[in-house]
């Protein structure tokens, strides 16, 4: 998946290491670009964020999510941590161990224990067997409020107490709003007092929280997710024009500036996937072995065509086949202190 991807907002594999021989395979190294942070650091800590930088860094965000999605991939794991920052404020979505491929078919379960508790929607704490890309835009909203507050919008110890703090924003939610849940938590849900919306608090989290901000944020922080804005559209939203302007401004690969000093935009500013994602390479994979053989002749093949290029700065990270995917986290060792800095050209 890492080598499919080809997106400025999206960390893609540069290159992979040849492992030693089969016989005491036990690991691969994947090459990507290093990036100095991530957005939890620049969140929790004294550096003052501006509203251009909170447009240029949910533009950049939306902005990955749109190509990920036309690929039908869903991330599932959307957080501050998992979104990458330089110097710069070039973001980019990184961390794909719990994205899978979209399932078509409603009838076919999919995994509910994904998406970090303080990020997942409701439709995923409420037991849906079924979910879309929708669950994604959920969690840019949490963290659209988490830039605005500097804290955590719902942060609960438990899905239930989780669910609450939802409820206590949203309020009660409508029957039809929980189609996609299961019958105990219907019940449960219908077993408590009814309890109305106060979107009004969103004005509190912030003095940048004006009305066309609030607009944004209410059609990402939508109990149904059939009614919850998509990516596409929350791009297209008014608040988000300056955060493009300047990110294509200054910021962006895909424009550039001329000789005479003209800058040269390009004629698709949010770009899609050629084509979807094909995960039938992973699915005919069904024991280590086979796993294996399939890393090591695709490593050699991606060897032979592909090389970082000399004086690019690079993250190593093991991906340790044996280890449980719990202990993946730790293995980010090479990000640095955040220290963000204002929206600036590049050097």
């Amino acid at each position: 998946m890492l080598c499919f991807f080809k997106h400025e907002n999206v960390l893609s594999a540069l290159d992979i290491l040849q492992p030693p021989h089969l016989d005491f395979f036990q690991e691969i190294y994947v090459i990507t670009e290093l990036l100095q942070s991530d957005l939890h650091k620049v969140i929790v800590s004294h550096q003052p964020l501006s509203s251009d930088h909170i447009k240029v860094f949910l533009y950049q965000i939306l902005r990955g999510l749109k190509y990920l999605h036309s690929a039908r991939i869903l991330h599932r794991d959307i957080k501050p941590g998992n979104l990458l920052v330089n110097s710069n404020c070039v973001l980019k979505i990184c961390d794909f161990g719990l994205a899978r491929v979209e399932e078509p078919d409603s009838s076919k379960a999919m995994t509910q224990e994904v998406v970090t508790q303080y990020y997942r929607a409701p439709e995923i704490l409420m037991g849906a067997k079924h979910y879309s890309a929708a669950v994604d835009v959920w969690s840019v909203g949490c963290i659209f409020g988490e830039l605005l507050g500097r804290r955590i919008l719902f942060q609960a110890q438990t899905p239930v107490q989780q669910l609450e703090l939802i409820t206590e924003l949203l309020g009660t939610p409508s029957l039809e709003d929980m189609k996609y849940a299961c019958e105990a938590a219907k019940t449960h849900m219908l077993r408590r007092p009814p309890k109305p919306p106060s979107l009004s608090a969103l004005y509190t989290l912030s003095s940048q929280a004006t009305h066309e901000v609030v607009h944004l944020l209410c059609q990402m922080l939508v109990f149904d997710p059939d009614k919850r804005i998509s990516v596409t559209d929350a791009l297209a939203h008014p608040y988000l024009d300056e955060g493009r302007l300047r990110y294509h401004s200054c910021m962006c690969k895909c424009c550039y500036t001329t000789a005479s000093g003209m800058r040269q935009y390009t004629s698709e500013f949010e770009t899609t996937a050629p084509h979807p994602f094909d995960d039938h390479w992973e699915k005919k994979l069904t024991s280590i072995q086979q796993v294996k053989v399939a890393c090591r002749c695709a490593s050699t093949h991606r060897a032979r065509h592909s090389r970082v290029s000399p004086g690019k700065r690079v993250c190593i990270t093991p991906t340790i086949s044996r280890r449980k995917a719990a202990a993946r986290p730790a293995q980010r060792h090479c990000i640095g202190r955040i220290k963000a800095v204002p929206l600036s050209r590049r050097p």
